[in-house]
């Protein structure tokens, strides 16, 4: 097992994304939203993985802050699908709670990097 796996941060990005990735299939979205979405997505969850490999503390610091950057902008993606009834209000809700839950795993990451 590789050490991002072991991460908590890294599990629960996973989560998400695979719930984004069920709306991405699932509904249809204008092109451009659905492959700003998917690439934050990702982004969300290999920059974790990235990070954990680095040598470096400030690299690791590093990515893990592009990650929670990713965590923002599905944030603000989904309440753009969201604007346009292509989700409901309560999925947004649902979607945005795990997001916080990985922001503040993140965080948690990144502040521990900084004592």
């Amino acid at each position: 097992m590789f050490d991002f796996e072991k991460l908590v941060a890294y599990q629960k990005a996973k989560e998400v994304n695979q719930k984004i990735q069920k709306i991405l299939i699932d509904k249809k979205i204008n092109a451009f939203l659905r492959d700003q979405l998917y690439r934050a997505s990702v982004s969300m969850v290999i920059n974790i993985a990235e990070g954990t490999g680095k040598l470096s503390k400030q690299d690791r610091k590093n990515f893990y802050v592009i990650s929670r950057g990713s965590v923002f902008e599905c944030a603000s993606l989904l309440e753009l699908i969201c604007d346009e009834n292509i989700i409901t209000n309560k999925e947004l809700v649902n979607l945005k709670s795990n997001l916080e839950e990985v922001s503040r795993l993140l965080l948690g990451l990144i502040n521990s990097f900084t004592k």
